[in-house]
């Protein structure tokens, strides 16, 4: 999903590629911004990428 979001797709389209509500994106976002420490899409994909 983070992978998705690096590519700069919106909720919406993440949710049609992945078959779910756009509801459970936003759950599973805010759950990973957590798990990463972060709190924006930015600092996600920049700590996914290691930069």
């Amino acid at each position: 999903m983070l992978e998705l979001l690096a590519q700069g797709l919106l909720y919406k389209e993440i949710a049609e590629r992945m078959g779910i509500t756009t509801g459970t994106v936003k759950q599973h976002i805010h759950r990973i911004y957590g798990k990463l420490h972060v709190q924006n899409r930015t600092e996600a994909v920049n700590r996914y990428f290691g930069r």
